[in-house]
């Protein structure tokens, strides 16, 4: 039922920095698609809390939002949604705050203690969303407040599957961005399905978490045609997709392809299980180049079949199965792949310990990156609920403990609470192996990126993609002064997707943005770029640019190095 006053225009925003979240992508299209002026704030950089201030004295002045949707997906952002929460509370206390995702509907009791939060959205969240803001008294699937300040948990009447999910797309890419900057900083990410139906003993969000939040027993794939709309909207605006699901087939993605060329994009895909070969070759017939992560669940494979065994793990590869992958990769030259897996899971000993060392070893030795972390503290995970049944301890397990954490974290640090066995003994050995398992990956990692540059070694600039903007566009004018507005920014992006966004005209003495290169330095990357738009030997370059830059040889190395490290050179 409709109010008649619409809560209009609407800002949805991620509760961490960087991209927290694409999700509010689907719910500004959704909202936008029923008559709801939505935006989105995609792009977070803020690390004080004075800076979250300014942030957010900005947005809600350019935007005048009547409520602001944030989005607590991942555990690990609770503490900056509740300061983003109180941060617009003393902004402008008529806006209405609403938040929603994994997180929030997992913590829905907790988070409803806080005045500064309005609304809980449970699950699944864009008819909800959707219904708060054409004013339904009772918008399903929400967490409201009875007049005496007791919580009033609606039913989950709106549960997304297979059938009603066709008005679920991307849409209105060109209205939702507040800013060149926020558009070109999304990831390119695609959802083909949702759901789990794996209970993995380490994750958050497994099947029984799944039901209880978001009333959804099994995952499923949407439709084929609501996917290629997601494609259709984005294809022009991203330079990869990013996709996340185990379910997806050959068949079915290329499906959700058709008509849309994809043949100079790059594509990620994180694999929760094991892919057919015909998923592999599609991939690669696609895509320009293609990231693959395969996750094994651990290095161990007697540990990996222990827990799966005992229906703790989803399905994972034996290392047989995980080498043949391998092989078939490697037989397409745009193709590189990642090996993922969780150290410190229960059932380790001396010999599990050393079965990882021998498998890393041998991916290694085979040029697949390995991706790996010990086993964290996650939220409803059956190993932090139950960690005694494992003869393991958690650092953290109740809201409060989670929230005191995070709170305690000094701006840039990216820890998380951990999990580690009770015995003293057993956890040394674990520690021990975890950090040569680290050292030798982020070596072979690097051993990767390094080039022995010599004077005589030619470089290109291999920059895909150089465009102007003015700098109201590329910041959004909440955020550039009006005096600088239309002074030019030329971004630059790397095949990586690396962003330089040079501004050789504003010096940072007189307006100064931490995503911006400015001033000279900005003119000196622009001009070394420049030098090597054909085939150039290093020595050359250094030369023209202590011409061009007057940069002494070292520092014209330097600025090379530095180019060549984002891949925006490369060898010729």
């Amino acid at each position: 039922m409709r109010s008649g006053r619409d809560l209009s225009p609407v800002l949805l925003v991620g509760a961490g920095t960087g991209e927290a979240t694409c999700g509010i992508l689907y719910l500004a299209s959704y909202l936008r698609r029923g008559g709801i002026e939505a935006f989105v704030r995609l792009y977070d950089g803020d690390e004080t809390n004075a800076e979250v201030t300014r942030s957010f004295e900005r947005l809600v002045a350019r935007v005048r939002p009547k409520l602001v949707g944030i989005s607590l997906k991942w555990f690990h952002h609770v503490d900056r949604a509740l300061l983003i929460a109180r941060t617009l509370r003393k902004i402008d206390p008529s806006i209405r705050i609403v938040v929603g995702g994994n997180s929030a509907s997992y913590w829905w009791r907790e988070l409803n203690a806080f005045d500064c939060i309005d609304h809980i959205v449970l699950g699944d969240g864009e008819l909800p969303l959707l219904a708060l803001c054409q004013g339904d008294p009772s918008p399903p699937n929400c967490v409201t407040r009875d007049p005496d300040g007791r919580p009033r948990r609606l039913p989950l009447a709106y549960v997304q599957g297979a059938k009603n999910t066709e008005d679920i797309y991307y849409s209105h890419f060109n209205e939702l961005f507040l800013s060149q900057m926020d558009l070109h900083s999304f990831s390119g990410w695609v959802a083909p399905g949702k759901g789990c139906g794996e209970n993995c003993l380490y994750c958050g969000g497994a099947r029984g978490n799944q039901k209880a939040a978001f009333g959804r027993a099994k995952p499923f794939l949407r439709s084929e045609e609501s996917v290629r709309r997601d494609h259709q909207e984005i294809a022009s605006q991203t330079w990869q997709m990013r996709y996340d699901f185990a379910g997806s087939t050959a068949e079915f993605l290329s499906g959700t392809w058709a008509g849309v060329d994809l043949s100079n994009h790059c594509c990620t895909y994180f694999l929760w299980g094991v892919p057919r070969l015909g998923l592999i070759d599609a991939l690669a017939r696609t895509f320009k180049r293609v990231y693959m992560v395969l996750d094994i669940g651990c290095f161990s494979e007697q540990q990996r079949l222990e827990q799966m065994g005992r229906g703790l793990l989803k399905p994972c590869a034996k290392d047989s199965e995980l080498l043949e992958i391998i092989d078939a990769c490697r037989r397409h030259p745009n193709l590189d792949i990642e090996v993922s897996g969780i150290g410190g899971l229960p059932f380790a000993s001396k010999a599990t310990l050393a079965e990882e060392l021998r498998l890393v070893e041998r991916v290694i030795r085979l040029d697949c990156v390995v991706g790996y972390q010990r086993l964290e503290s996650q939220p409803g995970a059956l190993v932090t609920e139950h960690p005694a049944r494992f003869d393991m301890v958690t650092e953290a397990k109740t809201f409060t403990e989670f929230l005191d954490y995070f709170e305690r974290r000094k701006p840039g640090d990216v820890s998380v609470p951990m999990i580690r066995f009770r015995d003293a003994e057993l956890e040394a050995e674990v520690q021990r192996n975890s950090d040569r398992v680290d050292a030798m990956a982020w070596e072979h990692r690097d051993a990767r990126k390094r080039l022995d540059l010599q004077g005589r070694t030619r470089l290109k600039n291999t920059a895909p993609w150089t465009q102007q903007f003015t700098l109201g566009d590329w910041l959004g004018s909440h955020r550039a002064p009006a005096k600088f507005a239309q002074e030019p920014v030329t971004v630059v992006r790397s095949v990586d997707g690396i962003t330089l966004p040079c501004t050789p005209s504003v010096s940072p003495r007189r307006f100064s943005d931490p995503t911006l290169v400015q001033g000279e330095d900005g003119a000196i990357l622009l001009s070394a770029l420049a030098t090597f738009e054909r085939p150039t030997t290093v020595a050359s370059a250094v030369t023209q640019l202590g011409t061009k830059a007057r940069l002494d040889p070292e520092s014209a190395r330097e600025v090379i190095d530095h180019l060549v490290d984002g891949r925006f050179l490369q060898p010729a």
